[in-house]
């Protein structure tokens, strides 16, 4: 059978039970009581093993069957959550999440799991997970994987499903199958019985487990127990449509049996695990099936959603983009030509692909949950090994962002949060003399604003030392004390982003190497975006980070300079003026203009792009406003054209060092015009 069809589904959906495992795992340390949370885990652990097994993944079936065995003996009361316990639930969790890793690069999923395993192995014993030899390890795996149920018995879980759906009037069997003695595929032909008996109704359990079925390690029979609307003798003769089926043996079960098998296990074979022989490519009947059992005559609903590869979606995009520089031309056109029905007819479809935009442009939106979802796990482990206590809350998680500055900025907010673990947050014996709570607080919050995203880091913590920065960055060579005299607060604050900056006293794994806030700062301006700092020493320190909602479709003024066209995006623009040239001063060998009572520095952009002057100089200068954090500049222009939707383009591997210009656009009338990079210039 081949799987491959089935791979991109199984690596979605296992990334999926992962993270909601791992999520749930961080609400039951702080609610340990609370065995509903338990069973949410012990739900995408079961599915991720079937899965797991079903796509012929055993190491990674073999560790999650293990890690459900602690589980269950969790929810059962059989062994206490300590942080030990948590601790190697959660290595479990990393290992699972880097074997699927694996196989999404293409691997094979292969992974050395035997410390953890032995660890998951002890706890299930009830001992400490930090003792015991290999050869304890070995003895316990032996027993663990020759402990079979008993053909006839279920456990709790199982008999529930059982007995609701006798009261929603399903029939249960147990069905016997027997193969023909001289039937090659095995495998292949319990595969097609499955595929039969899920149409009839719910598989419940298979006796071998299904993991031995599909490995062939069964003789010419199995078992199975279901539950169905039709008939024995109607299931039976669906069955028996399937090649090499020899005979095929119906049995009613008798629930009160069941009750009692169940209650005799329960007294005899405690901590035994409770679902081994549940079929795990079967739909495990829940609260929820039982709703849609109650009307098995009415057709589900479809689906709402469906997953669809990025790569379409980027050229749906590529083509939009296109549409766009096409419906500019046409709008020159229909200007140059002067006629109605043209401007009508190009009116509607400027209106038609407006919306097609909006719909396009949401279609790639991602909510940065997708990058949030990970930080809880990673603060949890960090504080451990700063001996710290933190508590993260996230707001905002559902806030949108294009799935282009989604994959970019996971990396910059690690380096913010374990800067703001390491260097923020005081340990709990320093916070409790400063008369602060022992656990400090991190805020991660995403908001709209605008056409922008902003996402803010706010910690509780002993804030940035301005004296300890300043004393760094002098050492450092990163200002000079004529400069460092002249600095606000902020200005000091942002030297902690000079390329090799660190004030920490010791390299460690987390931070000293001054390695990070300088990439942090980097990348977020790379996607058009800005940083800023804010702190209070001793009170925290806010980081705040702004971000465009798409990178490929931007609003831009359109500037003229002599003979040619430049593009400058209006999320830079302050506004527009028009100075008298007489108005322009010289400051530190620099042309300055007073702009509101500010001093502004100006840039010539045909200076600064070499453009060829053709004509006399003008007595009024047009200046574009234009921002890059708290710093103002006048971008000096020969004439504003107008405001217009552009589509960036990059300007490929040949032009990567063209100074101050971030990619170029195609106009209606086929000119190209560059799109500047505020922020390089203001740099």
């Amino acid at each position: 059978m081949d799987m491959n069809q089935y791979l991109e589904v199984f690596i979605e959906e296992s990334k999926e039970h992962l993270q909601t495992a791992s999520e749930q795992l961080l609400v039951l340390e702080k609610n340990p009581e609370d065995l509903s949370i338990v069973n949410e885990i012990f739900r995408s652990a079961h599915t991720l093993k079937g899965m797991s097994a079903t796509m012929g993944y055993e190491d990674l079936a073999n560790l999650t069957h293990k890690m459900e065995n602690v589980l269950d003996a969790i929810r059962n009361s059989q062994i206490t959550l300590t942080p030990e316990v948590f601790d190697v639930i959660f290595l479990a969790v990393d290992d699972l999440e880097a074997m699927v890793m694996s196989i999404a690069e293409g691997g094979d999923g292969k992974r050395d799991v035997s410390k953890v395993v032995h660890q998951l192995d002890l706890i299930e014993k009830g001992e400490s997970p930090i003792s015991t030899s290999a050869v304890e390890v070995a003895a316990t795996s032996a027993v663990l994987d020759t402990e079979e149920m008993i053909e006839g018995e279920y456990d709790e879980f199982e008999w529930t499903v059982l007995q609701q759906s006798k009261e929603q009037g399903f029939n249960s069997f147990e069905i016997t199958i027997a193969l023909r003695a001289d039937c090659l595929l095995k495998a292949a032909r319990v595969f097609m019985v499955f595929e039969v008996l899920e149409k009839s109704g719910e598989v419940i359990k298979s006796q071998p487990p299904v993991e031995l079925l599909e490995e062939e390690q069964f003789d010419q029979q199995f078992t199975v127990t279901m539950i169905t609307k039709e008939s024995s003798e109607e299931l039976k003769n669906e069955i028996m449509k399937v090649s090499e089926v020899d005979n095929v043996v119906m049995h009613t079960l008798d629930l009160e049996g069941v009750r009692h098998a169940v209650n005799v296990k329960e007294d005899q074979i405690a901590g035994m695990d409770n679902e081994e022989q549940t079929a795990d490519n079967a739909i495990m009947l829940s609260s929820d099936v039982k709703e849609k059992k109650k009307q098995p005559s009415v057709k589900p609903a479809s689906s709402k959603t469906i997953r669809v590869n990025i790569e379409r979606l980027d050229i749906l995009m590529n083509l939009f983009e296109e549409l766009v520089i096409d419906r500019g031309r046409l709008d020159q056109i229909s200007n140059d030509l002067d006629n109605q029905e043209l401007h009508e007819t190009v009116e509607r479809m400027s209106r038609i692909t407006s919306d097609l935009q909006t719909i396009v442009l949401n279609m790639r939106m991602v909510p940065v949950e997708t990058v949030f979802n990970r930080f809880p796990k990673m603060v949890r482990q960090l504080a451990r090994d700063l001996n710290k206590k933190v508590e993260l809350e996230i707001t905002g998680a559902e806030t949108e962002l294009d799935r282009t500055v989604i994959d970019e900025i996971g990396d910059p907010l690690v380096h913010l949060l374990r800067n703001a673990m390491d260097h923020g947050i005081e340990t709990p014996e320093e916070r409790l003399a400063k008369g602060k709570t022992e656990e400090g607080k991190i805020h991660l919050k995403a908001y709209h604003s605008g056409n922008h995203v902003f996402i803010e880091i706010d910690d509780d913590g002993a804030g940035i030392n301005k004296e300890r920065v300043l004393n760094k960055a002098l050492s450092n060579g990163i200002v000079t004390r004529e400069t460092a005299g002249t600095l606000t607060d902020k200005q000091i604050y942002e030297l902690i982003f000079a390329s090799g900056f660190s004030t920490a006293e010791t390299i460690s794994d987390v931070s000293g190497r001054g390695v990070g806030l300088d990439v942090v700062k980097n990348t977020i301006e790379s996607l058009g975006g800005s940083v800023t700092i804010d702190s209070k020493e001793d009170e925290g320190s806010i980081f705040l980070i702004q971000l465009p909602l798409t990178l490929s479709i931007i609003s831009v003024m359109l500037v003229a300079i002599q003979n040619e066209k430049y593009a400058i995006p209006l999320s830079s623009i302050i506004e527009t003026a028009i100075i008298k040239k007489e108005d322009i001063l010289n400051a530190h060998n620099q042309q300055v203009i007073d702009f509101r009572g500010k001093v502004l520095p100006l840039l010539f952009l045909k200076d600064i792009f070499e453009v060829p002057i053709s004509q006399a100089e003008e007595e009024f200068l047009s200046v574009v406003i234009v921002r890059k954090g708290d710093k103002l500049a006048g971008l000096v222009v020969d004439s504003f054209i107008g405001q217009l939707e552009v589509v960036l383009k990059s300007l490929g591997n040949y032009l990567t060092s063209a100074f101050a210009i971030s990619g170029a656009t195609i106009l209606g009338d086929g000119q190209v015009a560059l799109i500047i990079d505020c922020n390089t210039l203001i740099h």
